[in-house]
C-alpha cells in the first residue's frame, strides 16, 4: 500500500513539475509586449483562461498566474503567440498541411460464411407419399444439376397419371390438356411424362431429379419416410459465391457503403487474401450489442470457402469525395471544442476552432474552420495552445482595424468580468473528480468501456444520466459483468469519462457487515 501511495505522489508531483517547466519555458521565450510601466489588470492560470485573480498567486493546478496588462494586446493579434527559431526547435514543433483528400479508412471486424442466399433452393414435395429411394445419404455431397435425389411413391401421382391415360383414350383434347397440366403442376418430371405418353403404361414410383448443382444441406429424410407438401426435405446450396455476414459498431455505420472493396483472411489458409464486396446494408441496429450487420460477397471458384468458416475482414471504405483532411494527432479535443493551432508565419501561431467530421485511425475531416493549404502544428501543439488559449477568441484572422481590435478586446474584458466569480466556482468541478454509484448495462473487456446508468452528482448540479466511460489501464475488469452495481470515482480526461477506481457494491456491503461483525 505504501509502495503505491508513493508510485501515485510521485506521478502526481512530476506532472505538475513537467507542466510548470515547460510553462515557464515558453513564457520565458514568448515574443509578447508586456509594458514596464503599466500594471496588470488581473493575473490568469496558464492551462485555464477563465481562472482569474485580481493579486498574483497560484492556479489550483500549483501554477504560478500570468499577469495580463491592459495593453498588451493592442500590439499583438488575439491569442497570437510569438516563439523564436531556436525555442521552436527545442519543443519540436512539427506542421502539416490541410490538404483535399478522399476520407479512407480500414474497418477491421470478423464474420462467417454463409451460403448466398439468392442460390439457396429448398425441395418440397407437392403430393403425398413414401420416399421409396435416397440417392443422397448424407448432407454435404456434391450433386449436379439433373441427377437423381429421391424416388417417391404417392397414390395422388398414380390416379392423376390414370386420369391422363383415359382422356387420351377417350381421344378429348380438352380433358387430355388439363390432365397434363395437372400431372405438371405436381411436379411430375418432364421426363417422366414423356416417358408415360409413349408407354401408356402408369409408373407406381416417380424419380425427382436435382433442380440444380450444388451442396445438400438440411437433409431430413431417410428411406421410407411419409412426406407431405410442407416438408422441407433438403436444401440444395450453390457455392460458386457465398456471403460473408458481418457486424460493424454504430460509430461506423455511416461510412459502410454497397460496392466498397473488402479484403477477407480466414485461419485455415494462411496468407491467402479474398477480394470482395459490400452486397448490403441492413437497415436496423441491434439493439443489445449496438451494431449494424453488413452482407459481403466474395467469388468461390476453388470452393475453398465453406459456410459457417471463421473469418477476419476489412472493409475498406471510401468516401468518393474529396474533403479537407488533417493528421488525427493534430485535433485538440476539449469536450466543449475541437480545435487546431494554425501557424501564422515568422514564428506565430494562434489556436482556432474547427468543426470535426470522421476521425480515421491517421486523419481527420475538417468541415470548417481552416482552409487548403494552410500550415497547422502537429507536435507540441498543446503548449501553444495552452498559451494561445488565454486571450484567443478562436476565429480565424481577418485584416481588422486597431480601433475594431480593442473594441473587441474591451467587450471580451467585459465579459470575462461578469462571468469570473461564476468560472472561478465552477473551476474546481471541470478539474475535479466525482464518485457515483451506478448499474453496468455493456461492458466490453476488450475496448475497456462500459455503458453505466449513473446517479445524481450532486456537487456537479447534474442529475442521473446513462453514458459510455472509459476504464483506467491500472484498473483490473475480469471481476465485472453486465447488470453489476458499482460505486466508482471517475475524471473528464480528453473528453472521456475515464474511471480511475471502483468497488462493487456487494463487496462494499459485505465489507461493512464483516467490519461490524468485529467490532461486535
Amino acid at each position: 500500500m505504501k509502495t503505491l501511495y508513493a508510485v501515485i505522489v510521485g506521478g502526481v508531483v512530476g506532472t505538475i513539475l513537467t507542466t510548470t517547466i515547460y510553462s515557464q519555458l515558453i513564457s520565458q521565450e514568448m515574443n509578447i509586449p508586456m509594458p514596464a510601466s503599466a500594471d496588470p489588470i488581473y493575473w490568469v492560470a496558464p492551462m485555464d483562461p477563465n481562472f482569474r485573480r485580481d493579486v498574483p498567486g497560484k492556479s489550483p493546478m500549483g501554477m504560478e498566474l500570468v499577469p495580463v496588462f491592459a495593453d498588451s494586446s493592442k500590439d499583438t493579434d488575439l491569442g497570437v503567440v510569438r516563439i523564436s527559431p531556436n525555442v521552436i526547435n527545442n519543443l519540436g514543433v512539427r506542421t502539416a498541411k490541410v490538404k483535399l483528400d478522399i476520407l479512407q479508412e480500414t474497418i477491421k471486424t470478423v464474420g462467417y460464411v454463409q451460403y448466398n442466399e439468392n442460390n439457396l433452393l429448398h425441395v418440397h414435395p407437392r403430393v403425398e407419399g413414401w420416399i421409396e429411394k435416397l440417392y443422397i445419404k448424407a448432407a454435404g455431397e456434391q450433386v449436379n444439376k439433373g441427377e437423381p435425389l429421391y424416388a417417391l411413391y404417392s397414390p395422388e401421382l398414380v390416379n392423376a397419371q390414370e386420369e391422363y391415360l383415359l382422356a387420351k383414350r377417350r381421344n378429348n383434347q380438352e380433358l387430355t390438356s388439363a390432365a397434363e397440366s395437372r400431372l405438371l403442376a405436381l411436379q411430375m418430371p418432364k421426363e417422366t411424362l414423356r416417358r408415360l405418353k409413349s408407354t401408356q403404361v402408369v409408373q407406381q414410383t416417380i424419380v425427382f431429379n436435382a433442380p440444380q448443382s450444388g451442396v445438400i444441406d438440411n437433409l431430413d429424410i431417410r428411406e421410407g419416410f411419409y412426406v407431405k407438401p410442407g416438408t422441407t426435405l433438403m436444401s440444395i446450396g450453390a457455392l460458386d459465391d457465398v456471403w460473408v455476414k458481418a457486424e460493424v459498431f454504430e460509430r461506423q455505420a455511416a461510412q459502410v457503403k454497397v460496392g466498397q472493396l473488402v479484403t477477407m483472411t480466414l485461419g485455415f489458409v494462411p496468407g491467402k487474401t479474398w477480394q470482395g464486396q459490400v452486397d448490403y446494408v441492413y437497415p436496423t441496429l441491434d439493439a443489445q450489442t449496438r451494431t449494424l450487420k453488413v452482407r459481403l460477397r466474395f467469388d468461390n471458384v476453388d470452393m475453398l470457402l465453406k459456410p459457417n468458416m471463421f473469418a477476419h475482414v476489412i472493409i475498406h471504405t471510401d468516401s468518393g469525395q474529396q474533403t479537407l483532411m488533417v493528421p488525427k494527432e493534430a485535433v485538440i479535443r476539449t469536450g466543449t471544442q475541437n480545435r487546431v493551432v494554425l501557424v501564422m508565419g515568422q514564428g506565430q501561431y494562434k489556436s482556432v476552432a474547427v468543426i470535426l467530421g470522421q476521425v480515421t485511425n491517421k486523419s481527420a475531416q475538417i468541415l470548417g474552420g481552416v482552409k487548403e493549404g494552410e500550415q497547422i502544428v502537429v507536435s507540441a501543439q498543446f503548449l501553444l495552445d495552452s498559451e494561445s488559449s488565454i486571450h484567443s477568441d478562436f476565429m480565424r484572422m481577418s485584416a481588422i482595424t486597431a480601433e475594431e481590435h480593442q473594441h473587441h478586446q474591451e467587450n471580451q474584458d467585459d465579459k470575462a468580468h461578469h462571468e469570473n466569480h461564476e468560472s472561478q466556482e465552477n473551476y474546481e468541478s471541470q478539474f475535479d473528480s466525482a464518485n457515483v454509484e451506478g448499474v453496468i448495462n455493456q461492458i466490453n473487456v476488450q475496448t475497456r468501456v462500459a455503458n453505466i446508468s449513473r446517479g445524481p452528482i450532486e456537487k456537479w448540479e447534474r442529475g442521473p444520466a446513462t453514458l459510455d466511460f472509459v476504464f483506467s489501464e491500472r484498473v483490473f475488469l475480469n471481476e465485472l459483468q453486465q447488470g453489476d452495481k458499482i460505486r466508482f470515482t471517475f475524471e473528464i480526461k480528453n473528453g472521456d469519462f475515464l474511471i480511475i477506481d471502483y468497488v462493487l457494491i456487494l463487496q462494499e456491503q459485505e465489507q461493512e457487515q464483516m467490519q461490524g461483525h468485529n467490532h461486535d
